[in-house]
């Protein structure tokens, strides 16, 4: 990604000159997220990782990519960046479906992952903020409102947290929608998940507008 990044700011540089490209690269606002399909796409199913990190040196092994990848947006220009915290990764249908052991309800162990996860990452950030010239770095908090929505989802306008719209199958490797499955829902807006693990677009406005106020710091 970074990579793609330093080519948009060659080809910025050759239409607009390399001053205005500068000023428009140090006034954007830059959003990243991290963690999410590290843990529930390669630790939770990869037994070698497993076997080399502990869950919480896992965390470590990712907050310290995810600061020098900081750090090098930040030298590339970047001053005005958010970053998602992980949401409630045990109360997502795939983990669920996965870990669950048969209940609805979400998965302890797997919550509390993402819970020291995010004290990791909001500790990094605080500190790359104190270290890096110029950087406005806000951790946005997705964790706390999307676990309202999977208690409460009635209170939101939703009427189903533990199922994903459309079916996925019950392999581990099953989290999208599978097109051999028949039964995508008729009504998507009414779900808080799309699949095992991408909340709906409905779901997502909820969470965009709840975290809305975290992201005043970074406005010019």
């Amino acid at each position: 990604q970074l990579e793609y990044y330093k080519e948009y700011r060659v080809k910025l540089e050759e239409v607009a000159g390399k001053s205005k490209a500068a000023a428009i690269l140090t006034g954007a606002m830059y959003l990243l997220g991290t963690g999410n399909a590290d843990f529930l796409q390669s630790y939770y199913i990869n037994s070698s990782f497993q076997k080399r990190y502990a869950r919480g040196e896992f965390s470590s092994l990712l907050t310290r990519r995810f600061a020098n990848f900081v750090k090098d947006l930040h030298g590339l220009g970047a001053r005005r960046i958010g970053v998602t915290s992980l949401p409630p990764l045990g109360c997502f249908p795939a983990p669920i479906n996965l870990y669950g052991h048969g209940s609805a309800a979400c998965v302890p162990r797997i919550n509390a992952d993402a819970r020291a996860f995010n004290q990791q990452l909001n500790a990094t950030a605080n500190k790359l903020s104190r270290e890096l010239p110029g950087l406005t770095l806000v951790v946005f908090d997705i964790y706390n409102p999307l676990m309202e929505l999977f208690n409460s989802p009635s209170k939101h306008g939703f009427v189903e947290a533990r199922k994903g719209c459309c079916q996925t199958g019950t392999s581990r490797a099953s989290v999208l929608c599978k097109r051999s499955l028949v039964g995508v829902c008729s009504n998507a807006d009414k779900y808080v998940f799309w699949d095992g693990v991408h909340p709906s677009q409905a779901a997502n406005l909820v969470i965009a507008q709840s975290v809305m106020l975290q992201g005043i710091a970074l406005l010019p």
